[in-house]
């Protein structure tokens, strides 16, 4: 049986019911010609996302990615320090004293995982400040993606290689060119680590551009879109929040009209909707914010994105 006609035997109601309907609904928006703007939140990228998410990206389903900055820079430490990572078994019965034994080791723990800090992330900080060196020489500005992509399209990391690079969803959107859009890059590692030697002096802070740029290149984006946009959001967060308000962006504070809004939308959380919790809005709280439309497709599958997008991703794929 394959994983479609699984889905649609077995997923009959509640949330497995929500990922079905979602999943078939999904596939008439790409069928009528639309494409997926995706969102990652979340450890996505740690829990190796890239095993689907290359493929769709591969079979042009994807329009552009929204992601969190660790979402950027980890399916990258994945890439070359694979064997590398520590996997923790039973990690909800570890103690603060086990926790301090896996710093003292230099592994930053992901939920069952640890990420090795010089094996990922240190040698992918070497590669990177000649990329982020040469930007300076030049007075270029770039945005933060566009530093990793020439940082993989420049081949000094193939040799480096420990995962199958089939499986990096990063490596595939530099090859397609893909648009992303990474709102508060700062507070990931990598943004750290550029800040830091920006603070030393050895870097400045023009060389990579700001949240304002993002979203200033995410309004040119939108409005160049002839196709549907399905807004695909794993997680919650700024990843989701941040592209999604393009719309009223463009009709309310630009005032421009003929502003269409998103075409479909479904998220994946395990959140539920509270005064303090906008993560977990429910999708009709964004038809008062003029993002979505009394008619739009919507879905709210309360769930593990982790278990959910990989299956709606081989959804799609299998056909």
């Amino acid at each position: 049986m394959s994983i479609r006609s699984f889905v649609d035997e077995h997923y009959r109601h509640f949330n497995a019911g929500t990922v079905a309907r979602a999943s078939a609904s999904l596939v008439e928006v790409l069928d009528d010609g639309g494409r997926i703007f995706l969102t990652l939140a979340g450890a996505m990228s740690t829990a190796e996302i890239g095993r689907s998410l290359a493929d769709m990206i591969r079979a042009g389903h994807i329009a552009a990615i929204s992601c969190t900055g660790a979402n950027l820079e980890e399916d990258v430490f994945n890439l070359v320090a694979h064997d590398a990572y520590v996997k923790v078994a039973n990690h909800e019965d570890l103690s603060p004293e086990d926790e301090a034994a896996l710093l003292e080791r230099k592994l930053n723990r992901v939920t069952d995982v640890c990420i090795p800090e010089d094996a990922a992330i240190r040698a992918i900080e070497h590669h990177l400040m000649g990329v982020w060196r040469a930007a300076q020489e030049a007075s270029e500005s770039l945005l933060p993606h566009e530093h990793l992509y020439r940082l993989l399209r420049s081949g000094v990391l193939e040799d480096t290689y420990q995962a199958d690079p089939n499986h990096s969803w990063l490596l595939a959107a530099a090859d397609a060119n893909l648009p992303l859009f990474v709102p508060g890059w700062e507070d990931s590692t990598l943004g750290n680590i550029f800040a830091a030697r920006c603070s030393e002096g050895h870097l400045h802070p023009d060389v990579v551009l700001s949240g304002t740029h993002y979203m200033t290149d995410m309004m040119a984006f939108y409005r160049s879109c002839t196709t549907p946009l399905a807004f695909l959001q794993s997680g919650g967060g700024i990843a989701g929040d941040f592209p999604i308000c393009v719309v009223p962006l463009l009709h309310q504070d630009l005032k421009e009209e003929h502003v269409p809004l998103w075409s479909w939308f479904c998220q994946i959380t395990d959140a539920t909707a509270s005064y303090g919790g906008y993560s977990g809005a429910p999708p009709n709280e964004k038809i008062t914010w003029g993002k979505l439309g009394v008619e739009t497709p919507k879905f709210n599958v309360q769930s593990d994105a982790t278990i959910v997008l990989p299956l709606m991703f081989a959804y799609v794929l299998d056909r």
